[in-house]
């Protein structure tokens, strides 16, 4: 039996984004297209692992945002009529593709795959999928892990105002707490970004770990002696584990990883691309885009694509899950002569296996069974669990960084994106000026107000939006999300603050942004109460 560890841990995130004064509204496709790609899939394989008792160890984030998505009513009913949709392309496409065998059993692959879907979802789970989560938190094989509350870029934000990161860190605590009944052990810094001085308000909120990408360990103060096959303490407590960066780049990297594989099926061919407008029907309400119905493989680099073929697909899947358990039992055999107990952390987007990798989840399911079959040199682990067995480590004070390109903060801080702070650090001040001022104001309408001061505040500041302007894939929503919650904010301010009290104009805010119901706006006072 190995001494090492490997633990893998999922991101799983997506910007809060429901739009009830709309009937229908194409970003809110997003989150249906990652429930019905990542999230029923990943939760099904967790169910067949513990049905099928296979030990194993996930950790996984979900995050405050995501969850109240999952929770929305508004949006659970629309998740049903989206897959109501797609059930009806699928039977359509079965129609037409009836005089072609290879045609028309893919049509008959998702015809089935949408339709047992949407009995996992309304029939087995009354549309509620983060109580599936928590029942196979309850076996003990998940662990479910904290983040902020709306996926802010904490060292940016805690550069504007110390009072707005412990905001960030402290309602999503809450929202995890209001959720699961007892608050996360683990924290996902959101795009892994640290910088020094976040530690003392992560511990603050009785965070015990979290993850940081290799160099953020490595590049710390003093080096670590174990360099990142073990976590360190940082000044104020919480430990930090750093991201193995071979063991990722094998999974995700499109160039040199598994998911690139010709036999896989390709993303971005897709009838919401390749058929005529009016057969698409109410998918498509006129307008292009991913349907979620793909046929063909990625076949190589040309623009020729074969045809998906879903036994070739399996058979790469389970060949790249026995190369993914070589390659890790070579590497704990390496860390073996020079270390007591290496653990390895492998952190990804959630969304990989499934959305964009469609074979994602059925790798990660062979390869957790090929492992626990074979458990030579390592064994599957959460960093909790390892944390408890090896409370022994070295403290250091880990440098800034992050996970994105370069490893830094350009990605979110570039001439696309990079004039949103200056609003953003003025609407802080003012909310943390705002706060401190009415901190012993119990009225209720005192209390509605600020709630939702710090709702508008807490959306604007999603890193989500920086992203997609630099990117350019949604930059037109995302600078109107970002003008939108900064304008609510400003005007909500400026009314309360001149004693104009709008009935109207807060309610109208509430009904849009409706989440963190329990928010304690008294986290922007700076001493915190």
């Amino acid at each position: 039996m190995g001494n090492g560890h490997l633990a893998l841990v999922l991101h799983a995130h997506l910007p809060f984004v429901r739009h009830p004064e709309h009937e229908h509204f194409l970003e809110e496709d997003w989150l249906f297209e990652a429930i019905t790609e990542t999230y029923i899939p990943l939760l099904q394989m967790m169910q067949r692992l513990v049905n099928d008792n296979v030990p194993f160890k996930l950790t996984m984030s979900l995050t405050p945002t995501l969850c109240a998505m999952l929770q929305d009513q508004l949006l659970c009913e629309r998740y049903v009529r989206h897959l109501d949709l797609l059930i009806d392309l699928a039977a359509r496409e079965r129609k037409r593709n009836r005089n072609q065998p290879e045609l028309a059993e893919l049509s008959k692959f998702y015809f089935d795959l949408f339709s047992a879907s949407r009995r996992f979802f309304v029939d087995e789970w009354k549309c509620d999928l983060l109580r599936a989560f928590r029942q196979l938190r309850d076996t003990g094989a998940l662990e479910i892990i904290g983040c902020a509350a709306t996926h802010g870029l904490l060292p940016l934000v805690q550069q504007q105002s110390n009072a707005a990161a412990r905001a960030q860190v402290l309602v999503g605590r809450d929202a995890y707490v209001d959720l699961f009944g007892v608050p996360p052990s683990g924290f996902w810094l959101p795009e892994c970004a640290y910088a020094p001085g976040l530690d003392p308000i992560l511990q603050e909120a009785n965070i015990r770990w979290f993850v940081l990408d290799a160099h953020g360990l490595l590049f710390g103060n003093p080096q670590p002696q174990r360099a990142i096959y073990a976590p360190c303490y940082t000044p104020a407590g919480p430990a930090a584990f750093a991201r193995d960066r071979d063991s990722s780049r094998q999974v995700w990297s499109a160039e040199e990883g598994y998911p690139g594989d010709p036999a896989y099926r390709e993303f971005y061919r897709d009838v919401g691309f390749d058929l005529p407008l009016e057969h698409l029907g109410p998918v498509a309400r006129g307008v292009r885009k991913f349907s979620g119905v793909k046929y063909h493989r990625i076949t190589g680099r040309k623009k020729h694509k074969d045809l998906y073929d879903r036994a070739a697909a399996e058979k790469a899947a389970d060949a790249h899950a026995s190369h993914f358990l070589e390659q890790r039992r070579a590497q704990f055999r390496q860390l073996a002569d020079f270390d007591v107990d290496p653990i390895v952390v492998a952190p990804f987007d959630a969304e990989l296996f499934g959305h964009w990798w469609f074979e994602g989840p059925r790798f990660l399911e062979l390869f957790i069974r090929k492992s626990a079959f074979d458990q030579k040199d390592f064994r599957l682990t959460s960093p909790s669990d390892y944390l408890s067995a090896h409370p022994t480590q070295q403290t250091i004070e880990p440098a800034a960084s992050s996970w994105g390109e370069n490893g830094h903060l350009e990605v979110w801080i570039d001439k696309n994106n990079s004039w949103i702070y200056p609003h953003l650090h003025a609407a802080a001040q003012r909310m943390s000026q705002l706060a401190a001022s009415r901190a012993n104001d119990s009225t209720e309408q005192t209390d509605r107000v600020l709630k939702q001061l710090a709702r508008e505040l807490l959306l604007a500041q999603s890193s989500d939006w920086a992203f997609l302007m630099r990117t350019g894939t949604a930059r037109e929503y995302a600078t109107k999300r970002t003008l939108d919650h900064l304008s609510r904010f400003n005007q909500l301010h400026d009314q309360f603050v001149a004693g104009q009290f709008d009935e109207k104009f807060l309610a109208d805010c509430e009904w849009r942004d409706n989440l963190f119901p329990n928010l304690n706006w008294r986290y922007y006072c700076s001493g915190g109460l």
